[in-house]
This record gives structure tokens, C-alpha cells and sequence, in this order.
């Protein structure tokens, strides 16, 4: 069970700073929202901020590319350091080319779908991927409340990664809280990315530990 906070709930003044607090407070992956104002209306960071952290931490950069023409960003984000490239479904035809691409590249792959989107969208792509990232939210902008229809999606999910034995990583994000956390847990999610519910805490350490503990306890749970 991973938990991934997102930086885009970071201090952005700090982003050096913030990477060293969540690698300190005992975070394994580091999830790195990008936005082109264009697939989503909102616009985050590019290659070169994930290239000025990569030296200083040692965490998995989890890139997830919420953009129209992912294609053109792919090498200058391996380039940089990313550990793992997930775009969307939504993006039809391009999928499979945009998949392959990752895959030259050397690095995981994965696939996001959209609330709105239904899940036999991803369904053919699912023996190619490491992660399949199920959006709890509208993507765009974060803070924004847990859509609980999400819920069937990641059951649906772990019902087709146990029936065709495939080892693929259901990751959710959006509205990420110890409470939704423990609801998508117990559905089948085994990675979470947390931004507003882990950064609004003081301290963030025991934040994190909270919301690990929670979906472990899940996890034994469900075995």
C-alpha cells in the first residue's frame, strides 16, 4: 500500500524544501500532477522543476500528464527523471502509440481514466500498464470533495486484475483523505495520492503515518 503525495498542494515558493519534508516523513513516491491549461483548465509545472528535484531526492516520480499532446512532452519528462508516465484514456486513438512510447522510453506506464469516462475504456489496455490511476475527481484543480461513484470503478478493477492475473497497481486521486483513503482501500486501491488531505496538516509526518496505517489495516482486511 503506497501513499503518494501530490506536490501540487506544496508551497510552491518551497518545492525543494517540501520534496525533502514528504521523502523525510517516510514517503515513498512523489506524485507530480502535470497541467497544460488545456486537457484540464489549469496550468502546474513542467520538466524543469521535476529536473531540479530529481538529484535531491530519492523518492519515485510519479508524472501524471494531464494534457491534450502528452506525445511531446514524454522524452524531456524521462529526461528529467520522471520514474513512471500515466496518461489519459481519454485520449483515444493516440493511447496505444503514447503507451508504446513510455514503454521505449524505459520507464512504467500508466493509464488515467476520468470520472465521466467508463471503465471498458481501459479495459484493452490493461495488460500493458504498471498503474491504472481511477480519478476521484474532475481533474483540475485540487481540494475538491471525493466523488464517491469513483468506488464501483475500483472495484471493477480489482475484479478484472485478479480474473486475468495481471499485476498492474490501482492508484485513485482526488480528494484524498484517511476517510476516502480507507473507502477505496477496502474497494480494491492499493496506491493513494493525497495532496490537500496531507499538506493542510501541521505536521505532516503524522499525517502520512495516519493514512498508511488506516489503508494497511485495510489491506489485512481484505486478504
Amino acid at each position: 500500500m503506497i501513499i503518494a503525495p501530490s506536490l501540487l498542494a506544496a508551497n510552491f515558493g518551497k518545492l525543494a524544501a517540501e520534496t525533502a519534508r514528504v521523502e523525510k516523513a517516510g514517503a515513498r513516491w512523489l506524485h507530480l500532477d502535470i497541467m497544460d491549461g488545456h486537457f484540464v483548465p489549469n496550468i502546474s509545472f513542467g520538466p524543469e522543476v521535476v529536473r531540479v528535484l530529481r538529484p535531491l531526492s530519492r523518492m519515485f516520480f510519479d508524472v501524471h500528464l494531464m494534457c491534450s499532446r502528452p506525445e511531446i512532452l514524454l522524452d524531456p519528462f524521462a529526461k528529467s527523471g520522471a520514474d513512471q508516465m500515466t496518461v489519459h484514456v481519454e485520449l483515444g486513438d493516440r493511447v496505444t502509440p503514447l503507451l508504446w512510447k513510455i514503454k521505449s522510453l524505459g520507464k512504467k506506464i500508466g493509464l488515467a481514466v476520468n470520472p465521466p469516462t467508463g471503465m471498458s475504456h481501459v479495459e484493452p489496455y490493461l495488460g500493458q500498464l504498471d498503474v491504472l490511476l481511477i480519478m476521484t475527481v474532475n481533474p483540475g484543480f485540487g481540494g475538491q470533495p471525493f466523488i464517491t461513484e469513483s468506488l464501483p470503478k475500483i472495484q471493477q478493477a480489482f475484479d478484472w486484475r485478479r480474473k486475468k492475473k495481471l499485476r498492474f497497481r490501482i492508484e485513485v486521486d482526488g480528494g484524498i483523505n484517511s476517510q476516502t483513503a480507507a473507502d477505496c482501500a477496502h474497494a480494491g486501491a492499493d496506491t493513494f495520492v493525497s495532496g490537500t488531505g496531507l499538506f493542510q496538516h501541521r505536521n505532516f509526518k503524522s499525517a502520512l503515518r495516519k493514512m498508511q496505517k488506516i489503508v494497511d489495516a485495510q489491506a489485512r482486511r481484505r486478504s
